[in-house]
């Protein structure tokens, strides 16, 4: 679901609010009343929700999940034992 930034008008209150995309726009001003508060053109903002998501996924460390780098380059580990040399490195 997105998050998206409001701020009142008449009294300076901001907030995040999580919501769905198909929720109507909120316009009362949870701090003053007013009937001006407004949504922000901000970056994109989300949250994922269910299963398989963890905050430590696509952080780098022993315990995450994120492929090692190979040691050899590409071109060195797809050679054949019985490929000529000079084809080998090309």
């Amino acid at each position: 679901m997105p998050i998206y930034a409001y701020r009142c008008e008449a009294c300076g209150h901001s907030a995040d609010v999580l919501q769905k995309i198909s929720d109507p726009l909120l316009s009362i001003c949870p701090s003053c009343g007013a009937d001006s508060f407004r949504k922000q053109v901000t970056a994109a903002g989300f949250q994922l929700k269910g299963s398989g998501w963890y905050a430590t996924d696509f952080r780098g460390g022993q315990g995450g999940t994120s492929a090692a780098a190979p040691s050899q380059p590409a071109a060195e580990s797809s050679a054949c034992a019985s490929c000529p040399a000079s084809t080998a490195k090309d």
